[in-house]
């Protein structure tokens, strides 16, 4: 996950703190390996509760759809604006 944290030194990532961006840029970017850790790590409600939350504005489309459809999730919000693809 080294490049998807390039302007963060992972060593200085807080678990808790930084608790957001290591979500975002692992559901949207991670392989089986890293999302398997990311759930030991969160949880899946936790993860559930962030797409629902923050996800359906942050996740490229693509992602945020696989999300969506994992845990079962309806009504998330709609992106808009000019281009909504």
């Amino acid at each position: 996950m080294r490049p998807t944290f390039q302007e963060y030194v992972l060593e200085n990532l807080d678990l808790n703190r930084d608790a957001f961006t290591i979500i975002e840029r692992t559901l949207a970017y991670g392989q089986r390996d890293e999302l398997r850790w990311l759930f030991s790590v969160y949880g899946a409600d936790k993860l559930a509760a962030w797409v629902q939350q923050s996800g359906w504005r942050l996740l490229p489309r693509r992602r945020l759809l696989f999300w969506g459809a994992y845990f079962s999730l309806e009504n998330l919000p709609q992106r808009k604006g000019a281009w909504p693809h």
